[in-house]
């Protein structure tokens, strides 16, 4: 019998909505909505070039209930010359900043910031203008919205921009290509291949890339101690946390209820290191697998232990990653203490993915240069010893893995998954990469990119 893909994000925002109900004050929430449009007003502004129209469309609507109402009646004041956007909120007493810098994007400013609070953001790179997308690795290339003259696949492209796939869906990207070839382009309209959209999720996936490059780059050992200068007391059990367990989603930390809610940190202008590294254990590390935000939060700031200073980590991974295979378009966004918030709030284009993907089906390799570890692929798509629920994919490294559980693909398919419909899969058997972005809508049935990969092989062969 084919086994569905259950949708991991329906039931923890419903806990989560209760969970911040009743336990954060109506000021907080008011904060909480005036800093989600602040932060994506600036992103979609100066990342992804949107319009004021086109942010209120996609970026705010559909989504998070807990501050979907406040959010819908909230005004955004854009600097352009600044590069920032301000937020009123209680009446216009009190405000949210979001503050953009070139190459990391947008950071939101903590509750209590100022406007004279701006400047004092780091700013490690030139501001420079990204240059239009040049196709590259490439070799051939089909024309972005073209028909690909196979009658099959161009349906089964035309359904993935209709409901077919999820009551819920909206596509706003897909793409298909091997390592030499773009076999499919297809955006939305008003929507390029230099269209950032926020990963979600998939930011997860590339947070593990990152950490390869560490394990390649700086001896990082991924079985040794996570090394959190929070946990180091004598008498902390947390010491026991590897790299790994928290790659694994197995930290064992407390996370609530809904572990991919970390509303603080994320719209809150919260700060890493007061979030994620102060939760208490709740089970033996490795033994429990738990989807939570603040593992792959904490698997990024062990990585950042091991760097002297600040300015050299927010480099490494455009550095050692990102430069090396040409995502160019890809903003890596940071809370206000510089660390990297890689769980979620990472700024990326359909062909940026798709480079990532193409990465791992080389097995690292990018022309000619080694970029990740020889054995990165085959450890990112290893079981972990604790797994999800058998109603959803498996779990290796910041990966899930559809394997055994869904026969209808190959069994060495892998894939980024990110809220409202993000998706970057990997089937290296095939050679294949397939990337589809979206803004689905929150509490209806997303995108099933198990199917839409399903019928895309079927039409492929």
């Amino acid at each position: 019998m084919k086994k569905r893909i259950v949708s991991l994000f329906v039931l923890p925002l419903a806990v989560a909505t209760f969970a911040a109900q009743g336990q954060e004050s109506d000021t907080t929430i008011n904060a909480y909505a005036a800093g989600y449009v602040a932060g994506y007003t600036c992103s979609a502004t100066f990342n992804a070039n949107k319009s004021e129209a086109a942010i209120r469309e996609h970026e705010l609507t559909g989504i998070y209930s807990l501050v979907a109402d406040k959010v819908a009646a909230m005004k955004a004041m854009v600097d352009r010359e600044n590069k920032l956007v301000r937020v009123a909120y209680d009446n216009g007493q009190r405000e949210r900043i979001s503050v953009w810098r070139p190459r990391l994007g947008c950071v939101d400013l903590p509750v209590g910031a100022t406007i004279a609070d701006a400047d004092k953001v780091s700013r490690p790179f030139a501001d420079s203008a990204v240059e239009k997308d040049s196709g590259e690795p490439w070799q051939e290339r089909q024309p972005v919205n073209h028909v690909t003259g196979n009658l099959e696949l161009d349906g089964v492209i035309q359904k993935a921009f209709s409901k077919h796939y999820g009551a819920g869906a909206r596509t706003t990207a897909i793409l298909i290509a091997t390592p030499e070839k773009i076999i499919a382009e297809n955006y939305l309209d008003g929507f390029t291949p230099e269209t950032s959209q926020r990963t979600w999720s998939v930011a997860k996936s590339i947070a593990a890339s990152v950490v390869g490059a560490a394990v390649l780059h700086r001896n990082v050992d991924v079985k040794a101690s996570a090394n959190v200068a929070n946990w180091q007391s004598a008498l902390d059990p947390r010491r026991n946390i590897t790299l790994e367990h928290l790659l694994h989603m197995a930290s064992g930390l407390d996370s609530n209820a809904a572990g991919n809610r970390t509303d603080r940190v994320y719209m809150g202008g919260g700060r890493v290191i007061d979030t994620a590294t102060t939760t208490a254990l709740e089970v033996t590390p490795g033994t429990r697998w738990k989807y939570a935000n603040n593992d792959t939060m904490l698997a990024m700031r062990a990585v950042r232990e091991g760097f002297e200073n600040a300015d050299d980590y927010l480099k490494f991974p455009y550095d050692m990653l990102l430069d090396k295979i040409g995502m160019a378009h890809t903003f890596l966004e940071t809370d206000w203490n510089d660390d990297f918030i890689m769980s979620s709030q990472v700024w990326t284009t359909a062909r940026d993915l798709a480079r990532l993907g193409v990465l791992h089906v080389q097995n690292g390799m990018w022309k000619g240069e080694r970029v990740l570890p020889e054995n990165w692929l085959t450890y990112i798509s290893t079981p972990a010893p604790a797994q999800p629920p058998e109603s959803s994919p498996g779990y290796g490294a910041q990966w899930w893995l559809y394997n055994e559980r869904f026969p209808e693909l190959p069994n060495d398919t892998i894939a980024a998954r990110g809220n409202r419909g993000q998706f970057l899969v990997i089937i290296p058997s095939e050679n294949l990469v397939v990337v589809r972005r979206g803004y689905d809508m929150a509490g209806e049935p997303g995108f099933n990119e198990h199917d839409f990969v399903r019928d895309v092989l079927k039409a492929l062969k």
